[in-house]
């Protein structure tokens, strides 16, 4: 059986850590290099849920994209939930392994499989990497135009099922077809020309300000729709992708977490047939 060095040989020549970002914070966390692993657990992120549920399904080995310890910590105390997550895991004999932009920028990475999964072809970076077809985000295009709305459906329906759902900057029945795409946080991609010249840009966490002006310099010159998902769902689909990879590639079992760690629990809208209230000024 392989050991924990061979799962970490084989997940280099998947995702290979030169294709990082050079703040992520990709590969071994914890774990002995020795240690021999027969099964590997998928998740997006490494939470005490997602920790408890590796150990409970004897798995030796958690892969997350999202980084554990991307940023600095000074304590791994129980009572904080990173210190929470390595106990669990020292204690249940899974080590922890991190692919996160390094499994972004390959041919078969995150945006790649979105872009799959809506049905875009002739697909390209909107950021090309070291080697051909690799780099950040995606942009094809649909068969065939549709509306806005539809496509927003069409999204809604591939990905697994959030509070947030989606939300859509543009009109309902305008025509898309050529989709700009990131999995993921990627308003930093909002100036790329690639972006700019599509029909709709799709990703995550867009904030007010980058978002408002976006649009609004849309609305006046023309420029492409928004379309805003959930971080963890458009990255969550390539795990099944990933786990065939690493069937194939290292020999092991591989099961893939179910578990919803996106952060809303629900949401509550406007009830759409409550009336309106409007304001009068009643002054003489």
């Amino acid at each position: 059986m392989p050991t924990l060095r061979d799962l970490q040989a084989v997940i280099e020549s998947l995702w290979p850590v030169d294709g990082a970002e050079s703040w992520d914070a990709v590969g071994l966390v914890s774990g002995d290099p020795d240690a021999v692993v027969e099964r590997v657990h998928l998740a997006v992120d490494a939470v005490p849920d997602t920790a408890r549920e590796a150990v409970a399904v004897g798995a030796d080995l958690l892969l997350t994209h999202h980084p554990l310890l991307l940023r600095g910590v000074t304590t791994i105390a129980e009572s904080t939930y990173k210190g929470s997550v390595l106990a669990t895991l020292v204690r249940g004999g899974c080590a922890l392994v991190a692919a996160h932009t390094n499994a972004d920028v390959v041919r078969s990475g995150t945006s790649a499989v979105l872009a799959d999964r809506i049905g875009l072809t002739d697909l390209r970076p909107l950021e090309s990497g070291a080697a051909a077809d690799t780099g950040i985000g995606r942009v094809g295009v649909l068969p065939e135009s549709v509306t806005l709305g539809a496509l927003a459906r069409r999204i809604v329906d591939v990905l697994p099922a959030t509070a947030s759902g989606v939300r859509v900057s543009g009109a309902y029945d305008q025509p898309v077809r050529t989709v700009a795409l990131c999995a993921g946080a990627g308003d930093s991609l909002l100036g790329n020309p690639l972006v700019q010249a599509a029909d709709v840009y799709v990703t995550s966490d867009l904030r007010h300000h980058p978002a408002s002006e976006f649009r609004e310099q849309a609305m006046l010159a023309g420029g492409p729709a928004l379309i805003d998902t959930s971080h963890w769902a458009t990255e969550w689909l390539w795990l099944d992708v990933a786990a065939e990879e690493l069937r194939r590639a290292a020999g092991v079992r591989v099961t893939v977490s179910d578990l919803r760690t996106d952060p809303w629990d629900f949401a509550v809208l406007p009830n759409a047939s409550a009336p309106t209230t409007e304001h009068h000024n009643e002054g003489a």
